[in-house]
């Protein structure tokens, strides 16, 4: 028997492996349990204090920020774009899901996202 933790997307397992003998059938397999992981927050540079709205707007794949289009407390309408990310050489407009305004903005222009990642928040 050997011990792993693994982790994917962010979720952290720790897993048992049986090596199995020749001719020996499959053991069953038990559901990983996840372990506890502490995350670092992440930085918000131009997030107003305390400022949080209740619509997220996250990054749909991994890539750089190139551009921020609105600013925190800027009304936005559906489709208006947010941010622009690079990704695969290509230009991507970051909209907005709803009307709004803008709470705040939690990257910054340069910073690398991964896929998931709240890029900024409407109200």
């Amino acid at each position: 028997m050997k011990n792993y933790t693994i982790t994917v997307n962010g979720n952290v397992y720790d897993v048992t492996v049986e090596e199995a003998t020749e001719g020996a059938a499959p053991a069953a397999v038990a559901a990983p349990k996840a372990a506890p992981k502490a995350a670092a927050p992440k930085a918000a540079p131009k997030a107003a204090a305390g400022a949080q709205g209740s619509v997220k707007v996250t990054a749909p794949m991994p890539g750089k920020i190139l551009a921020i289009k609105a600013d925190a407390g800027k009304a936005v309408k559906r489709g208006e774009a947010i941010i622009i990310l690079e990704a695969m050489k290509m230009e991507n407009e970051i909209v907005a899901p709803q009307d709004g305004t803008v709470a705040s903005i939690n990257t910054s222009v340069g910073a690398s996202v991964e896929a998931g990642e709240v890029l900024a928040t409407l109200n």
